[in-house]
């Protein structure tokens, strides 16, 4: 069996709405066993995830990153993935790092955004303007391809680069003002302090958390999940890990029985928006099974 070594130039063969059908299909299967390794030394992170998943195969994904990278103009998150055939065990796939990345990361918060916001969402913000929020740019464009788009940024010129490079985007130059216009905010960012405050949110708006993916990370106020109904991808890689949860929960500013359901719970309507006027909140925090999922997407879509 040779092993398929696959490049950024697949992204040709790849869709944003396959994809999420895709993430779907692949919870329909036995749940995932998911193995997660954090090493840290400073602000550097060392993340090491794998994932099994019966019927679907196994993936060891690696990521480092280093935010103090940026000041030299280099990656901040680097990596490798390795995909394993599930019948055997043996290598089917090495796939390009931030490829799967890009389209793990984006492709999990726009199957949630299909399920929990508004169909009819006009205003989008996209809180951050690095290389996650380029890829939502396009992947929310995909599915909302009626929408405007709002980008704010720490600096403005990072968000006007990103507006820029897009039809139908603006520079939102106050935060507060940005939100309550919003039908979806989304957020990619590197705050360890909250950046948007429940108390901006309209009734009926979605939020996408990205960003905190360290326990000592967050994006938002305890006010936002207070006033939200909360939805993760996964609670096994969210609640105990994930600043973003788990310091409100260790407060006592939510329960774990606020978080409503994960991707596990599709199948029984759980993860839905109720009603046209509640606020649903997602928590994007990843997790190997997922890449798993995006990975075999991926080997499946450049396959002959």
């Amino acid at each position: 069996m040779s092993v398929r070594f696959i490049g950024p130039e697949a992204e040709v063969h790849l869709d944003w709405l396959a994809l999420c059908d895709a993430i779907e299909a692949g919870h329909a299967l036995p749940r995932a066993d998911i193995g997660d390794t954090f090493l840290y030394r400073g602000k550097d992170t060392l993340l090491s995830r794998a994932a099994w998943i019966d019927g679907l195969g196994q993936l060891v994904k690696t990521a480092t990153i280093f935010p103090g990278n940026a000041a030299a103009d280099k990656p901040t998150i680097n990596g490798s993935a390795a995909l394993y055939d599930d019948a055997d065990g043996i290598l089917a796939a090495i796939v390009d790092f931030h490829l799967l990345t890009k389209w793990k990361t984006a492709g999990d918060s726009l199957c949630a955004a299909r399920r929990l916001a508004r169909p009819d969402a006009e205003m989008i913000l996209i809180v951050g303007a690095g290389t996650v929020a380029q890829s939502l740019r396009v992947a929310y464009g995909a599915a909302f391809p009626n929408a405007r788009f709002h980008v704010w940024n720490r600096t403005a010129a990072g968000a006007e680069r990103l507006a820029a490079s897009y039809d139908n985007t603006e520079v939102a130059s106050d935060l507060e003002d940005a939100v309550h216009g919003a039908d979806i905010v989304t957020c990619a960012t590197m705050a360890t302090e909250p950046v948007l405050r429940g108390e901006w949110l309209q009734p009926g708006c979605h939020v996408d958390l990205i960003g905190a993916y360290r326990p000592d990370m967050r994006e938002t106020d305890d006010r936002a999940l207070q006033r939200s109904r909360i939805f993760v991808d996964s609670r096994d890689t969210t609640l105990g890990h994930i600043g973003e949860l788990k310091i409100p929960l260790a407060s006592g500013a939510i329960a774990a029985t606020d978080v409503v359901a994960d991707y596990y719970d599709l199948a029984s309507g759980a993860f839905a928006r109720r009603s046209e006027g509640e606020i649903t909140l997602f928590k994007n925090g990843g997790g190997a099974h997922l890449d798993l999922m995006v990975a075999r997407y991926i080997l499946d879509a450049v396959s002959p």
